[in-house]
């Protein structure tokens, strides 16, 4: 009988302790590791905080930046980022930033911007033209135009892809964007949440998701044409570049296909 109950007391204590050291590993951890290896390169930012990041800050000091009137110089950056401007002010232009466990690297050096969007820009400009050359004497609807342009240059500069091709990522990255903005505040108790997800969680998960796998079929279509000999390299736009260091550190082998969207 007592052996009987030493294995029910056993058998949820294991589940407990792999779930806890999971738990640990991934909102611990993985961005402490994170966070020293872009320092050792010289990249700083507001320390990780467990499980939260930096949105406790981030949420009080956007309150404290509304709560005050606007300055007559109109200078609108520390009103509605007033994060990213104190980042900025005491670590540089290029910085770490954590929304919650996700790492994003900030940079905003205008150099090393244009330098890598360059030629997207010039290649989604040249086609945008192209096709309003086509439409001489029609009606254009400006911002819809540029908000494609935006779109395009992001997903070449990411993906060395077109528009068309980034289409859904982009989608699915505009409805994640809007359902995380409008429950920036509500961060609720970690095992609470665990246990018991809130409605816009469940739709935020399934987003990232749609996002993560559509990513994934993109890295797989590269890594069989490098496999079957189809393709010299992964290719020289960022998610290429991700690749290159993928296969080049085996550490980052697998956690880098998870992280990249």
């Amino acid at each position: 009988m007592s052996g009987l109950m030493n294995f029910v007391i056993l058998v949820p204590s294991s589940f407990f302790l792999v779930a806890l050291i999971k738990f640990l590993h991934d909102y611990l951890w993985i961005p402490l590791r994170i966070q020293h290896m872009l320092n050792s390169q010289g990249i700083k930012g507001p320390r990780y905080k467990f499980f939260y990041g930096n949105n406790d800050e981030a949420t009080q000091m956007t309150k404290e930046a509304l709560s005050k009137p606007m300055a007559l110089t109109h200078d609108i950056f520390p009103r509605v980022q007033p994060h990213i401007y104190s980042c900025i002010n005491r670590y540089g232009r290029n910085f770490l930033y954590w929304d919650g466990v996700r790492p994003e690297l900030v940079i905003s050096e205008p150099e090393l911007i244009k330098e890598d969007m360059r030629p997207g820009i010039i290649a989604s400009v040249e086609t945008m033209l192209k096709k309003w050359k086509g439409q001489v004497g029609k009606e254009i609807e400006v911002f819809h135009e540029f908000k494609l342009l935006t779109s395009e240059v992001i997903s070449r500069t990411a993906f060395g892809s077109s528009y068309l091709e980034g289409e859904k990522i982009f989608e699915m990255l505009n409805k994640l964007s809007i359902v995380l903005s409008r429950n920036l505040s509500n961060t609720g108790i970690p095992l609470f949440v665990k246990l018991q997800k809130p409605a816009y969680m469940l739709e935020a998960e399934e987003l990232a998701k749609g996002i993560q796998d559509y990513v994934s079929k993109i890295v797989k279509t590269r890594e069989d044409k490098v496999v079957k000999g189809e393709a010299d390299n992964f290719g020289i736009d960022f998610l290429g570049l991700l690749l290159d260091l993928s296969a080049t550190e085996a550490s980052f082998n697998r956690m880098l296909v998870e992280q990249v969207s």
